[in-house]
């Protein structure tokens, strides 16, 4: 597919989905989250890249989870500053990693959003991830109203997310002809039988969709 795919929320059928070949599999550092992934390794899961999901996490862990798991990319989902953002950033950069790691800042979306917050992130971030705006951080299950993206400001890569099901697949389809730098989807709880546990006949429909 030409739009990538990240499949969110990865908890209990890890190696099932990554039989699917999506471009990234995400897994939630949160305690709060029915989805916390508490596991210290991650099936192996060649070519798919790992997404680690942080909520105003200390950066020592962050580092720690980078480490462990070998994390390719590092989304922010809480209301992580610039300075955070470039302290870890120097803390990957000391680290000497042998593999890059991306950095993504998540923003909320409600009936409306100020765009004018993205501009002093523009530098500090690799792509942005717009979600809907509730009361979890993330697998709310609803979408926003998209066509708020029509105001977006930038050229910077994005990633679309809440709320993405079957249902609404066509709207995505449409959202992807406008010349939107829309880099990937996000799903999660549209694609569940539980909080964790993927429907893998589902995810199959979705990808088909874009086969």
């Amino acid at each position: 597919m030409d739009i990538k795919l990240k499949i969110c929320g990865m908890k209990h059928n890890v190696a099932e989905v990554a039989a699917l070949q999506p471009d990234y599999l995400g897994f939630i550092f949160y305690e709060k989250s029915s989805r916390n992934y508490i596991l210290n390794e991650i099936p192996p899961s060649p070519g798919i890249k790992k997404v680690g999901v942080f909520v105003d996490a200390s950066i020592s862990f962050v580092m720690k989870k980078i480490k462990t798991l070998k994390l390719d990319v590092i989304q922010l989902h809480g209301d992580e500053s610039v300075f955070y953002i470039n302290e870890l950033n120097q803390n990957i950069f000391n680290s000497k990693l042998r593999h890059e790691v991306e950095i993504w800042k998540v923003f909320s979306v409600g009936e409306n959003f100020d765009f004018d917050i993205l501009s002093k992130y523009e530098n500090t971030v690799d792509k942005f991830l717009f979600d809907t705006k509730g009361k979890d951080k993330g697998g709310n299950g609803f979408a926003f109203d998209w066509t708020v993206l029509k105001e977006y400001p930038s050229t910077k890569l994005f990633i679309l997310s809440g709320g993405i099901s079957m249902e609404n697949i066509s709207e995505v389809k449409e959202l992807l002809k406008t010349d939107l730098p829309i880099y990937a989807i996000d799903v999660n709880s549209k694609f569940e039988d539980s909080p964790g546990m993927k429907n893998i006949e589902e995810l199959k429909k979705l990808i088909q969709e874009f086969a």
